[in-house]
C-alpha cells in the first residue's frame, strides 16, 4: 500500500484526466449511436414500406459512425449477399450497384459473419488478408492506392 504522501499529485491528477477522457469518449460514442438509431427509426417510421430509403439511411449513418469515405450494404438471403445501397465514392457505388448476388468464401469476413462470428471495425480493412477474397475487393486500384476502407460489420 502507497503512502498518500509519497504519491506525486500531478500524477494523480493525470491519471484522472486520462479516466475522464475514456469516460467521455465512451459516453459521446453511446450518444452518437443513439442518435444514429433514433434518426433511421424515423426513416423507418416514414418510409411506407419502401425499404431503399431505410437501407440509404442505414448505411449513411454507419459510414458517418465508422468515418468510412464510402460503403455499401448487403442484404443476406440466406445463401447469397445481394448488394443494395452504395454510398461515397460514386466509381465505388457504381461497382457494388452492378454486382450479382454471391456466396462468399468461409475465410472472409461476410462468410465469417454468416458462420455467426462478430465482425468488427477495422480503420483500414485493406490491410486485412482476410479481404482478399471478398467480391470487388480487387476493385480497389480502380479507385486508389490509398483508398480507405473501413470495416464496421457486426453480427
Amino acid at each position: 500500500m502507497l503512502n498518500a504522501t509519497t504519491v506525486d499529485p500531478q500524477q494523480t491528477i493525470a491519471e484522472l484526466q486520462r479516466q475522464l477522457d475514456e469516460r467521455t469518449a465512451e459516453r459521446d460514442e453511446a450518444l452518437e449511436q443513439q442518435t444514429a438509431t433514433a434518426e433511421v427509426l424515423q426513416v423507418i417510421n416514414s418510409s411506407r414500406g419502401d425499404l431503399a430509403p431505410v437501407f440509404d439511411a442505414m448505411l449513411e449513418r454507419a459510414m458517418r459512425l465508422c468515418k468510412a469515405a464510402h460503403g455499401h450494404f448487403l442484404i443476406y438471403d440466406g445463401e447469397a449477399f445481394r448488394p443494395t445501397v452504395a454510398r461515397g465514392e460514386p466509381r465505388f457505388a457504381e461497382y457494388w450497384r452492378q454486382q450479382p448476388p454471391f456466396r462468399p468464401a468461409e475465410t472472409n469476413p461476410l462468410g465469417r459473419l454468416v458462420r455467426g462470428e462478430r465482425v468488427v471495425h477495422r480503420d483500414d480493412a485493406w490491410k486485412d488478408d482476410a479481404y482478399r477474397d471478398v467480391p470487388g475487393i480487387s476493385a480497389r486500384n480502380r479507385f486508389g492506392p490509398n483508398s480507405h476502407f473501413a470495416d464496421c460489420g457486426a453480427a
